[in-house]
């Protein structure tokens, strides 16, 4: 199983735009891949609605995890979008 971890760069945490880019680009991919906050409970990343339940903040630890054998480059680019300020982007 991969697995990264990273801080929520964007200002105003992963509200309705950060959560579109971020889900978009889950679901493109095509991977399942798993995102919770701080340690809690686990949920689709590719789920728009599942993503903002989280509540995730600015300064947040969010935790991304993924079963499929290829998913490690995925993750490096999740990681990186989440670790931007995507309220700029």
């Amino acid at each position: 199983m991969a697995e990264r971890t990273v801080e929520m760069a964007s200002k105003h945490g992963l509200h309705a735009r950060p959560a579109s880019l971020f889900t978009q680009a889950v679901a493109k991919s095509g991977l399942p891949v798993q995102i919770s906050k701080d340690g809690g409970a686990a949920v689709n990343a590719a789920s728009i609605l599942g993503v903002i339940s989280l509540g995730i903040e600015h300064g947040d630890t969010v935790s991304l995890t993924s079963e499929a054998p290829s998913a490690d480059a995925l993750l490096d680019e999740l990681v990186a979008l989440l670790g931007s300020d995507l309220d700029a982007a």
